[in-house]
């Protein structure tokens, strides 16, 4: 039975979280929270299995709560936001930042059209992120990138970086993003799995935190060296030629849209060798079929890292496929980006993920 903590300032909307993550019998929530500093007292005392935090609160708001509970009595913490306005979805992504694992919409009434949609992704995150295991904020070690000496033919030429994520991923991305300084020399695209309605908070608030020009990608868009371009929350993305994207309607892919996989099997197919594939946190399987595709086309392709994932779901698939070449935390993921983009090496014979 998983354990659950209800944080939020309405009592209607507790009652409805209530409900919802009840009517699920492998769910039971143990206690209500009215406001963050409550939240704080209740997480230390009751010791539940996870915590679904509202954002704006009297007394403390969701972020300070999220950063004192993982302080005190590191506990999975789902951000339910109430709305896609900007300091709504501020705090949310600042919370993801500290150590929340995900954020999901706020329910609405059962006879709202999007009643089940939200219901449903709600008990699966709930699901999902309990068994996460949380501990303590701490820097993560920095794995090593070995490179091959710089003897001639070595040396490789590189267009692209494609990048894939899902839960846990936003504040990967932050990690990597803001750690790429503003001369790097190519594109980076990307798909990230959220919420509808979420996709331009996300954006908005990485462009805060990098010094990286982040970009939306529309119909049509042109790609340039040193910016960031990111999927739209309703539509897949993918190469229609060299240095061109456009975002098109189309059938989920593993169960997602946008998928990274779409994407990843046109940049396969149009850059093959000069591409860098990578897949970082996330449940589920996307992704996985697309890496593969880039490296049988030539191009070098990293994963996140086990110990340093939320969920390791998309980049254990893909190292099972054989899709990856190695795998790193999030730091080592910057230094092998930085190494690839400017001088031009790969990874030594011998260490790629078995």
């Amino acid at each position: 039975m998983i354990r659950v903590l209800v944080v939020d300032d309405s009592a209607t909307t507790r009652s409805l979280l209530t409900a919802i993550l009840q009517s699920d019998p492998g769910i039971s929530v143990i206690g209500q929270a009215a406001d963050g500093a409550e939240a704080v007292v209740l997480a230390q005392s009751l010791k539940p299995d996870l915590i679904t935090m509202d954002v704006r609160m009297p007394a403390m708001d969701g972020l300070e709560a999220t950063r004192k509970i993982l302080e005190l009595c590191p506990t999975p913490i789902i951000i339910v936001s109430g709305g896609i306005e900007a300091p709504d979805l501020k705090i949310s992504f600042n919370a993801l930042k500290v150590g929340a694992l995900d954020v999901v919409e706020k329910p609405v009434g059962q006879t709202h059209k999007d009643y089940e949609s939200i219901r449903e992704r709600l008990i699966t995150a709930v699901k999902v992120m309990s068994g996460v295991r949380v501990i303590r904020r701490r820097a993560l070690p920095v794995a090593p990138v070995i490179t091959v000496p710089k003897e001639p033919g070595q040396r490789r030429h590189f267009s692209l970086v494609a990048i894939g994520s899902s839960t846990g991923g936003p504040a990967v991305l932050n990690t990597i993003l803001k750690s790429i300084p503003i001369n790097f020399p190519l594109p980076i695209v990307v798909v990230q799995h959220m919420s509808i309605g979420f996709m331009q908070g996300l954006v908005d608030w990485l462009r805060g935190e990098c010094k990286l020009p982040i970009i939306m990608i529309e119909k049509c868009t042109t790609i340039r060296p040193g910016h960031v371009y990111f999927a739209p929350d309703t539509k897949h993305v993918e190469f229609i030629t060299r240095g061109m994207l456009t975002s098109v309607h189309g059938p989920q892919v593993s169960f997602v849209k946008p998928s990274a996989t779409v994407l990843f099997h046109s940049v396969a197919r149009i850059y093959g060798p000069e591409a860098i594939g990578v897949i970082l946190t996330g449940m589920g399987d996307d992704g996985a079929v697309g890496l593969k595709a880039m490296r049988d086309r030539g191009a070098v392709t990293l994963a996140q890292d086990k110990d340093s994932c939320v969920v390791y779901g998309m980049p254990m698939v893909a190292v099972e496929l054989g899709a990856v070449g190695q795998s790193l935390n999030p730091e080592g993921i910057v230094r092998a980006l930085m190494d690839l983009a400017r001088n031009g090496v790969s990874a030594r014979p011998g260490s790629e993920s078995r």
